[in-house]
């Protein structure tokens, strides 16, 4: 794990790839709990047995917004980031979906500091980052995400 306590320290890691997470496993039980936070219950998602007849895949997916949302969890395995005031989340820029993540299969992170500003005092981090399912050759989803880091001091 890389651990950065200032704008110089993360400067230094522009260009260069941060690391991988862990593997997280997506279980039936949070893609459901996923489904009942953002009311979108489809039947692709939520219904294995009928997912087992009438899904090209056989199986239930994950909604491609729940991969999006262990981004942040992802990225905490990756790298350690210290004496923040904040941290927001800013944007995600040219994001593709490549292929679905059905239940049970196994992910991770992959992340590179594509560039870093100092805006006043704010710092903007842009990292390009892959959710590589486990044994696929193409992965769930590649693009951009863009934090803003409020330092103390």
């Amino acid at each position: 794990m890389i651990v950065i306590s200032n704008f110089q320290e993360f400067e230094q890691q522009v260009g260069n790839d941060l690391g991988v997470s862990s593997w997280h496993t997506i279980t039936q039980e949070q893609i459901n709990k996923f489904a009942d936070a953002t009311l979108d219950h489809q039947w692709i998602h939520t219904d294995p047995e009928r997912a087992k007849t009438e899904s090209p895949f056989k199986s239930t997916i994950a909604h491609g917004y729940l991969t999006l949302s262990l981004i942040p969890h992802l990225w905490k395995e990756i790298v350690k980031i210290e004496n923040l005031k904040m941290e927001i989340n800013y944007g995600i820029e040219n994001l593709r979906f490549a292929q679905p993540v059905l239940v049970d299969n196994e992910v991770r992170l992959k992340v590179k500091l594509a560039g870093l500003l100092n805006l006043r005092g704010v710092i903007k981090a842009t990292m390009a980052i892959e959710l590589e399912i486990k044994d696929q050759r193409k992965s769930a989803f590649n693009g951009e995400v863009v934090f803003l880091y409020h330092f103390i001091g």
